[in-house]
Order: structure tokens, then sequence, then C-alpha cells
């Protein structure tokens, strides 16, 4: 016997290092938070998807530097940005210096196109004696150092001028040639390659930007902040796993105690925890081959839903017993058993019935661990218990326990009063009963996000709220519209209705635009002889301009400037972000900034005729959230008939059904009830949360249900509920403490539920008798 029980053993372990070779070759994690995000079925939602990710607001870097004088902050504030600059994790970085860089040098000559200057002046005589006339009286000033390299190739200042354009509309001041705030930091923005959503890439960046600004001289005098919303999802991305990882360990050696102190056994212990270990490698290895990549999420959650299955080993190992074999044990409970584990199953198919790719991963994790659990326990651990067996149902207090259990009152109109309650609870509960705001959801302390709104007003930086949608046929189309809507804009922040805008058209003119603006650039026979008036009486050479005259005559027989030629900008990437196409159509995307009257700013873009209109985020985040909530309630509501179904054909009987899903029913509007009586907006958290307790309600009442006439059964059961229970507690309960909000929504729903689930299992369980067994 010892021989076979090794043999399974060795056999069991074999498949498991086996499971566990295909994970760690096959399973590839993702980090993209919007797989947990409802599919968008509408343009605006679908729209906000991508600006959560991959909009130029979401890859926003904030950052500030403090301590030492202002030469020295400025100082690394140049060095800081030229190195981040050079490194491909960031398509653009801003500080408020002049960076000739911004505009390729191979795309020099088209300034002229780019430059609204030709819109209003010709490059006459006139014009160019005036200019020159200012660069001599700018050479006895501060900035002469910069105009010198400037001079020979544009003395009329046109890339001074895109960099201004380019420059936020309201920036910060500017001393020691960089941005300072009003605190005295000197300021930056910084735009990361990678999507705002994705805690790998932008964990990559900051990682990359906080080594840059290590290596300067005399960076560790100095402190660096960062943030914006790459930061944040990096900070929850971080707060999350630690508090999971110490919940986590905190949890695993209560259980270890728990187990040991209700088996008094090592081996009822380490065998227990096998079918668990099964179930949790089965699903991770099922998910490789049904998915290309698994959300880190998916793992964090699933292995807590799978947490029901722990129940299974604990239900065999308290049934047991004296002088019966595990194998005859399980024989017994199996039917009931296989029952539970169909709910469960059932109960999760609403996971997968949402639609939304993480918890399509959860419902195939949790549904293919719970089946390779359940049945492992059935044919493979029972083989694996030792013969004897200690009898839980001596127990001491146990009998005691079960008699004052049995002993309270029983009525049958129990359900009457408890639905009453609860529905009372939920009709006058304080504040609004959904919770469609996501950001309410966040961990972040306060003082962070006071930060992020301080340097976010100080910077200029755009509004993660409003976003400007034009819509045309064409790319062009698009940036002729948005050329339209400039000056509309422009009225609204001489009104202080609106602080800044971002258009497309501002980096890029539509091609009638170039088109007009290159028909004004002079031959270079007629550019000579304006250059030789302008410069009579001056001390300038004319052969110094021979760059500026070569560059003119390259911009007026160039072919116009498309946003796949600006794209070897380093701006081409900003504009990219802006300019995107839709199926048959584009979509241009503007940013705004410090949105006073949403209102005024709507009516404006609807005037201009440039089929634009403002987009207010929060309002399609919200409408998704809602459009969420109805499919899970959708599918939850269908999971309920299911189970209704599959309970009664499983029991045989409509009143034996009744006594098993009227104790879950009951139990979770309780849980509501109390959670809306203490002013907690439900959330789709909590909603999943729901699904989880009263999957393990269901096994509550299941059990409690089956009533054999025998006493010491009853204690049997009691037992292995008391245990499930308290491990149940010992992690929700602790999930209820996190300081994350998601965390603590599912703590305190399934700590509340597994509790009313308890007590109602056994006051609405169909026996009343008492078992006298002292």
């Amino acid at each position: 016997m010892k021989g076979a029980r090794l043999g399974i053993l060795v056999a069991w372990l074999a498949a498991l290092g086996l499971l566990g070779a295909v994970v760690a070759t096959q399973l590839k994690v993702g980090t993209d938070l919007r797989s947990f995000m409802p599919a968008p079925t509408t343009p605006d939602q679908k729209l906000l998807m991508d600006q959560v990710g991959e909009g130029p607001g979401s890859r926003l870097l904030l950052v500030a530097i403090d301590g030492g004088d202002d030469a020295g902050k400025a100082a690394l504030s140049r060095g800081l940005a030229a190195a981040l600059r050079k490194d491909p994790a960031f398509t653009q970085v801003v500080n408020g210096d002049f960076d000739l860089g911004m505009l390729d040098t191979r795309l020099l000559p088209y300034r002229f196109l780019l430059s609204p200057t030709l819109d209003t002046q010709a490059l006459d005589e006139d014009y160019l004696a005036d200019q020159l006339q200012q660069r001599l009286d700018d050479l006895g000033s501060p900035a002469a150092t910069l105009l010198k390299g400037l001079l020979p190739r544009d003395p009329t200042l046109e890339t001074l001028k895109l960099a201004e354009r380019w420059t936020p509309v309201r920036s910060p001041d500017v001393r020691e040639g960089v941005w300072f705030s009003s605190r005295g930091e000197a300021l930056m923005l910084a735009q990361t390659r990678g999507a705002g959503f994705d805690p790998g890439a932008q964990d990559e960046a900051i990682g990359h930007l906080r080594a840059a600004f290590a290596a300067l001289p005399g960076s560790a005098a100095s402190h660096l902040a960062i943030s914006g919303p790459g930061y944040f999802t990096v900070v929850v991305n971080a707060q999350t796993r630690d508090q999971a990882d110490w919940i986590g360990r905190i949890s695993t050696i209560g259980f270890i105690v728990l187990m040991l102190a209700a088996y008094r056994s090592v081996s009822s212990l380490v065998f227990g925890a096998l079918p668990v270990a099964t179930g949790a490698l089965a699903g991770i290895a099922v998910m490789t081959v049904c998915f290309t990549e698994v959300h880190g999420i998916t793992l964090a959650f699933g292995f807590t839903l799978l947490g029901v299955a722990q129940e299974y080993p604990i239900r065999l190992l308290s049934h047991r017993r004296a002088g019966e074999s595990a194998v005859a044990s399980v024989k017994g409970l199996w039917p009931l058993l296989l029952t539970a584990i169909a709910s469960a199953c059932i109960a999760y198919l609403a996971f997968y019935a949402s639609g939304v790719g993480g918890l399509k991963q959860l419902a195939v994790f949790t549904i293919t661990g719970l089946l390779a659990a359940g049945f492992t326990t059935r044919y493979a651990l029972p083989y694996l218990l030792p013969e004897r067996a200690r009898d839980v149902a001596d127990t001491p207090g146990l009998a005691r326990f079960r008699g004052w259990l049995d002993g309270l009152p029983r009525p049958r109109w129990l359900p009457v009063p408890v639905a009453a309650a609860a529905v009372a609870m939920l009709v006058f509960a304080p504040g609004p009963f959904w919770q469609n705001d996501l950001s309410a959801l966040t961990p972040l302390p306060r003082d962070l996000l006071m930060t992020d709104a301080r340097l976010r007003g100080e910077l200029g930086a755009p509004d993660v709220r409003y976003l400007l949608v034009v819509q045309a046929p064409t790319a062009d189309g698009v940036l002729a519209a948005s050329a339209k809507l400039e000056p509309r804009l422009r009225e609204q922040v001489a009104a202080k209705t609106l602080d800044g805008f971002e258009l497309p058209s501002i980096y890029l003119p539509d091609l009638a635009t170039q088109r007009a603006r290159q028909a004004k650039l002079p031959d270079r026979a007629t550019l000579d002889a304006a250059l030789d008036g302008a410069l009579d009486g001056m001390p300038f050479r004319k052969d110094l301009f021979a760059p500026f005259v070569d560059d003119v005559e390259t911009a007026r027989g160039a072919p116009l400037l498309t946003p796949e030629a600006f794209a070897r900008s380093p701006l081409g990437q900003r504009l990219a972000a802006m300019l995107v196409p839709r199926g048959d159509h584009w979509v241009g995307l503007s940013a705004l900034s410090g949105v006073h009257d949403a209102a005024a700013v709507a009516s404006a873009v609807a005037s201009a005729g440039a089929n634009a209109r403002l987009l207010d985020l929060k309002d399609a985040s919200e409408s998704l959230v809602a459009e969420y909530r109805t499919r899970i309630l959708h599918a939850l509501l269908a999971a309920t008939l299911l189970l209704l179904v599959t309970i009664t054909l499983a029991l045989r009987s409509v009143r034996r059904a009744w006594h098993v899903l009227a104790p879950m029913t009951l139990a979770t509007f309780l849980v509501l009830a109390v959670e809306r009586m203490a002013g907690i907006p439900i959330s789709l958290f909590h909603l999943v949360a729901l699904i989880l307790a009263a999957g393990l309600g269901l096994h509550y009442a299941l059990f409690f249900e089956r009533d054999t006439g025998d006493p010491a059964e009853q204690r049997r059961t009691l037992h292995a509920t008391v245990v499930c229970v308290i491990s149940a507690l010992l992690v929700f309960g602790m999930l209820a403490w996190s300081s994350i909000p998601v965390l603590r929504a599912i703590g305190l729903t399934v700590s509340l539920g597994v509790a009313f689930h308890f007590c109602l299992s056994i006051l609405m369980a169909p026996h009343a008798r008492q078992d006298r067994l002292h």
C-alpha cells in the first residue's frame, strides 16, 4: 500500500512539474490595465480607451527639480533634458530652453512653410531691413551667444518663432534659460513612448529618468519629483503588489496554523495543499494556450478566487469517520462536492460573459482551477492520505457548539424580516448606489494628487478630462479643420474660459496653407536684390547670409510636408498621437489645459464649422462603466437562473434547492444593504466580490442542507464549514484593511458575505435536530 501511495505521489508531482514547465516556458505576462476595462461600443468610448493608454496626456511625466541655487537647478534641468532626448523611451522633452533639435536639420528649410510669418508678411527689402536691425540690437543683449549661431541661416528667427509656437500657451517663468515654478523648482515635461496604462513601459521610462538624473554632477544635493498618469500607474501597481505580497504571506502562515490546529497532522496539511496547487498550475497552463498574453492582475485575482478550491480537501479531511478510508469517505461525499464544484463554475461563467478580456482570462483560470482541484480531490488525494485519521466529530467543544446552534430559533418566516431589512437599508441608504467614477478607486495619497494638480497648473499641462475631437476624411482635412479652430480657441484663452490648447495644425499646417506660403517665397534673384537693399548701411557682410538664401530657394521647390515626412522630426511622435486614422476617416485629438467653462469652449468649437466637438472623458468613462455593469448584471442573472436549474436537478427537489439558494440570495442582498448603509457606493469590484462570496456561501448551504440524521456527521459538517469560514475570513478580512480601494472593496464584501452566508445557512437549514452528544 505504501508503494502504491508513493507511486501516486511521484506521478502527481511529475504532473505538477510538467505543468510548471509549460507555464515557465509559455507564460507571457501583460501589464496593460485596459485589459480590465470594458470593450468600448461607441466612438466616444473608443476614443476614451485610446486616450487612456495612448493619448499624449496619458504619456506625460511632470518633473520638478528642487534643492540648491537657481543656476544649479537649471544646469541639472538642461543636463537631464539632454540625456532624455537621446533616450528612445522618450519622444519629447520640454523644459523651456531653446532646442534647435525640435526640428530635424533636414527639415529646417521647411520653417518658412511651418511658420505663420508669410501669412501677413513678405520677405521683401523693408521686412528684411527691419529684421536685420533687430538682430543688430539683439547682438548686444545677453542672447547674443544663441543668436550668433542662428543668424547666418535664420536672420528672421523663424526657428525661434516655431519654438515659441510649439511651447504651451501657458508656460512657467523662464529663469537661467529653463522653466521654474513659483516655488523655485526647475520644471520639465517629458513624453514617454510607452503607453500611459502600461506599468511595465512606464516603470522602465521612469527608471531611465531617475538613472539619468542620478548620473548628473550635483544631483545628490537636489531632489527629483515626478508626477503624471504614467507615474501614478507605476505607484499603484507597486503598491498593489506589495500589499498583496504581505497579505499573502501572513494569510499563508495563518492558513498553515489553522490546518495544523484543525487536523493536527502535517501530512494532511501537505497533501491537502496539492489539489489547490494543481488547480493553480492547470489554470495558468490553460490560459497560456487560450490567450497570447496573460495579465498580471488575472494571476493575482485568480489565486484569490481559487481560494474556493481549498474547501474541497478540507471537506474530505473533515468528513472522514474514524476507521474509514479516505477513498470510501470521498465516494459518499462526491455527489454533493460535484454539485458544489459545478455551481461555483457556473457562477464564474459570469466573468466570461462580461466580454472584458481580463475577466474572460479570470473565468478560464478559475473554472479550470476549480475543476482540476475538485477532480484531484476525488481521484488522487484519497489515495495519499493516511489509512487512519482522527475523527473531527470528537473535537472538544464541537458538540456543545453544534448543540447551541441547533437550539437557535428557526422560524419558517425568517426570510421575510431579513429580506425586508435588506430592502429598507437599500432604499434609505445615503449617497449614490453605483460608483461610476473610476478615479474614486485610486489608492494614491492625497499629497501626491495635490502635487500633480499644482505641477499641472504651473506647467500648463493638458487637462486629463477634456479632449477636442476633429474628424475629416483625410489627415490633411483634419489639419485644415484644426486651423479653423485656432482663432476660436485663442478667443477663449483671452476670455479666460480656457488656459491653453494644443492643435495638430500648430505643428503641421495643411497642404493649402503650405502651398500659399511657398508661393510667397521670392526666387533667388529677387531675394538677393532685397537682401542687398536691406544690408545697406549695416555692418553685416552679404555672404554671411548665403545659408539663408539657400534655405529659401530649397523651400521654394521642396515637396510639401506631410505627416509621414514630418515623422522624421522629434515632434513627429507628438503629431502622430494627435492625428490618427479611424477606419475610413481621420481623427484629430487636441489636448486642452485649464478648462474653466466647458460649455463656453464647446460652443466656440461648434461655431467654428470644423466638424469638431469637445469630448468629456469623464462622462465617456461613466457611460462605459454603466454599460459594463449592465452587462455584468445580465450575466449574473443568467448565471443565477442556470444555477437554480443545476441545483434543483442535482438535489432532485425544488424545496431542497430553496434551502440552498435562499440563504445565498438573502446574504448577497444583506451585504449590499450593509455596505450601502455605510455610505459605500457599489463598484464593479464589489460585484466581482459578491460572485466570489456567493460561491463560498453556496458550499455552506449545500452541506448544511444535507441532513443525514447522524449527529456526528452534522458535527463533521460544522467542523469543515468553520475551518472554511475561518480560512476565508483570514484572507479577505486582511484585504478589508488594505489601503488599496479595490482590495478593500473585495475584502470587505467577501468577509461580510462569508459571515452572512454562514449564519443564514445554519439558521435556514431544514433540520433543527439537537445534538445531545457531549
